[in-house]
């Protein structure tokens, strides 16, 4: 079997980490997809995956540049922004503590602490300073 016959045989299975996503939830799929191509050797550019990852690199940075994150006014606006984009409920949120707080926080009756802050930095992969 030649490349190209490979290449039309497995085609099935590469076309939808190509294919753009349309919703949040599919960007999200896209994002762990790269994530997983990257990890599994494509973040080195004489890896076989390399050219996988760059085009799901664009696929995401297309993604990105046609629904940027908004700048938020507050530690609030930015995690309301995280909870649509990831799909999250209050009480998906332990780091930050019971539903309660989170509502409070949400409402602006109470603000992220430092730790608060740390966790959800770290949870979703962004510098704290966008929750400040």
């Amino acid at each position: 079997m030649n490349r190209v016959e490979e290449a039309i045989a497995h085609w099935p299975y590469v076309a939808p980490l190509l294919r753009p996503p349309s919703t949040d939830g599919e960007y999200l799929e896209v994002v762990k997809t790269l994530d997983a191509v990257l990890d599994a050797g494509g973040a080195d550019e004489s890896h076989p995956l390399a050219t996988l990852a760059q085009q799901i690199g664009e696929t995401v940075a297309d993604w990105e540049r046609r629904d940027p994150m908004p700048e938020p006014a507050d530690g609030a606006a930015m995690l309301r922004h995280l909870m649509d984009v990831h799909g999250l409920r209050q009480s998906d949120l332990p780091e930050i503590g019971a539903q309660s707080v989170v509502s409070a926080i949400l409402a602006g009756r109470r603000s992220l602490n430092v730790r608060q802050v740390k966790a959800l930095a770290a949870r979703f992969g962004i510098p704290a300073a966008n929750f400040l």
